[in-house]
């Protein structure tokens, strides 16, 4: 198979060509290797390879023999170098085999290499001091998004049709915008985290992947999901496959749509143009459609967000720099990251109940709002795709101040990662600047089959 070939397919029909004997798992691990090479110093995606030998290469499962990446944060093998898109990090190795990992494994899928991270999966651009700049595949002069950009640019680059990606404020869509590939962060518990590691971020933090299509994402997703054992925290998976659920008619959607960014910032005309061709779209097709939002308090759930990123960041990073026997300071972490570390320490205990009381407060506004719609349609990112530089790593910027400018653009983001509601950005629209605008439609908690049928419609 050549490489354009390799391109020009998604996961499930590399899968089907090795399952029919058409293509081996070993050639489509040299197709991924070959694209990597000649895309490594342009995207910078990927952090290392480590090819398989052909006897460790499956092809059975339904993915079977599908490259894949592995988010370098946290996650692999054991014994697997992870830098976790920092200094602080260098030379560490995974000390148990993640959850995640094997799961991907057991569906036949191929981790080739580690995709690059922003630093800890702090911010939504990936330009680490560690890693250099991972770039948007539709131009260099734009971020591929964070935290998982790395996977977002190698699957909009075509290195492979599927990465696995986390999010605990929008890491998996930001990217998916970003980079014009297929993007869903699943309801809250859909792919837990496994009894060896507690969900991150008082369990805001989901795991799971980008790609290429919307089918590859059902398929993924039905490899992927489902308590281990004794895991009381996970979904029950879903008696209906979601690769079968997401092709099963269903009768006309309550859809609201809504543009105008709950952080107060202006939007802007051509993103509320797309989400306003989408809503017309919808309502062309038979559904129920009409403006509408949830109301909440934009200043409140951001100081509630700022206490539980610092103070969850500041508890994961200086216990891992007591694990690698190193110190936090401007020699080994970013500017904004020492700076939240610094003031996460400061956070107490009160603070931090305050916090999950808004989350619980805001997790009954959105459940009230999707008692009276199916799916919330908004942009993914609400403001025009950022240049790579927008981000400084040097910058000693406080928690808050890191988080309020980037609400610009992720304002319809992290509110569902606190929630647990799912959420999937769709690469729907390219305006005359040939920059692409992901949609992201938000449904009800345990329903991604619903959104899944309506995106392949």
């Amino acid at each position: 198979m050549r490489p354009d070939e390799y391109a020009a397919h998604d996961a499930v029909s590399l899968a089907e060509l090795v399952r029919v004997g058409e293509v081996t798992p070993l050639e489509l691990q040299e197709c991924a290797l070959a694209a990597h090479e000649q895309m490594r110093e342009s995207v910078n995606a990927v952090v290392d390879v480590h090819p398989r030998d052909a006897d460790r290469l499956l092809s059975t499962g339904p993915l079977a023999g599908v490259p894949t990446l592995i988010k370098d944060l946290f996650h692999g093998e054991v014994g697997t170098v992870c830098g976790n898109g920092s200094r602080l990090s260098a030379g560490w190795q995974v000390t148990s085999t993640t959850q995640i990992y094997e799961r991907t494994l057991a569906s036949g899928m191929n981790p080739v290499g580690r995709s690059t991270t922003s630093e800890f999966g702090i911010m939504g651009t990936t330009e680490t001091l560690a890693q250099g700049i991972t770039r948007s595949p539709w131009s260099p002069g734009h971020m591929a998004g964070g935290s998982s950009g790395g996977a977002g640019a190698a699957v909009g680059y075509g290195i492979e049709p599927i990465a696995l990606a986390s999010a605990g404020g929008g890491s998996i869509r930001i990217p998916a915008s970003s980079c014009g590939v297929v993007g869903l962060k699943p309801s809250r518990g859909r792919v837990p985290w496994g009894l060896r590691q507690k969900e991150p971020l008082i369990g805001w933090a989901v795991q799971f992947a980008v790609t290429r299509t919307v089918r590859d994402t059902a398929v993924a997703l039905d490899a992927l999901c489902g308590p281990s054992a004794s895991d009381v925290e996970g979904l029950p998976r879903p008696d209906v496959p979601f690769a079968d659920a997401m092709r099963t008619p269903t009768g006309p959607l309550r859809i609201a749509w809504w543009a105008y960014p709950w952080s107060g910032h202006d939007p802007d005309p051509a993103i509320v143009e797309a989400t306003q061709a989408t809503a017309r779209l919808l309502e062309d097709m038979g559904h129920h459609v009409e403006a509408a939002t949830p109301r909440f308090d934009w200043e409140t759930y951001l100081q509630a967000m700022t206490d539980v990123w610092a103070s969850t960041n500041a508890f994961t990073i200086d216990d891992f720099a007591r694990v690698v026997g190193r110190e936090v300071n401007a020699d080994t972490v970013e500017g904004a990251t020492l700076r939240m570390v610094e003031e996460g320490r400061q956070v107490s205990a009160k603070d931090l109940l305050s916090a999950i009381d808004v989350e619980t407060a805001l997790t009954l506004v959105m459940n009230d709002f999707f008692s009276r719609y199916d799916v919330l349609l908004t942009p993914t990112l609400a403001a025009p795709l950022a240049p790579v530089g927008e981000y400084d790593p040097h910058a000693l910027t406080p928690a808050r101040e890191t988080f309020a400018p980037w609400s610009k653009w992720e304002t319809f983001l992290p509110v569902f990662n606190t929630t647990g509601h799912p959420a999937i950005s769709l690469p729907l629209h390219k305006p005359t600047d040939g920059l692409p605008i992901g949609l992201q439609f938000v449904g009800v908690l345990g329903k991604e089959a619903r959104q899944l049928g309506l995106a392949v419609r």
